[in-house]
């Protein structure tokens, strides 16, 4: 079954869950930001299938999260390594890992927990309007249409009244 394609959606988070796809893609990159860079490990962390490893590797490089680096040549063999892109997906799974330690969490507390080096804390993701630093939550914070909104659909009825809804 083919499935459909939100790559054009009007929505950033239709696009994001596009690029995704399925449940494995985020976990790969959750290992590359533990430093795991080589298909074999990849494929030993997740316990993943060897061709599905590959699929997602290839998704997340012709997407340019990562960029695969050679590290031998005879036969040649890469590292997939982080690119901006990638490491711009952090903030992602920070706020994932949040919302998994508060609601999915066993009474022991948090499998992992995040620690900041820089302040020399355990702490969580945190989101705050980048105006002002105080915490976004959603009896605060409306969606509006942005300037990349299709023309053609800012008119249809449903689409004015779910941002009529935010008003």
């Amino acid at each position: 079954m083919k499935r459909t394609s939100f790559a054009q959606w009007p929505c950033s988070i239709a696009r994001t869950m596009d690029l995704l796809g399925d449940w494995w893609t985020p976990l790969v990159l959750r290992d590359a930001f533990y430093g795991v860079r080589r298909f074999d490990e990849f494929q030993q962390a997740l316990g993943i299938a060897r061709n599905t490893l590959a699929d997602r590797l290839k998704r997340l490089v012709d997407e340019g999260l990562l960029e695969k680096v050679a590290y031998q040549t005879e036969p040649v063999r890469y590292d997939y390594v982080l690119t901006e892109k990638g490491r711009d997906f952090y903030p992602v799974l920070l706020a994932m890992t949040r919302w998994g330690d508060k609601w999915l969490s066993s009474e022991a507390g948090p499998p992992i927990t995040v620690h900041h080096a820089a302040c020399g804390h355990d702490t969580h993701a945190e989101i705050v309007c980048a105006e002002c630093r105080e915490p976004m939550t959603p009896d605060d914070t409306r969606m509006r249409r942005g300037p990349g909104f299709p023309p053609r659909l800012a008119q249809r009825p449903d689409v004015e009244a779910r941002f009529a809804r935010q008003e």
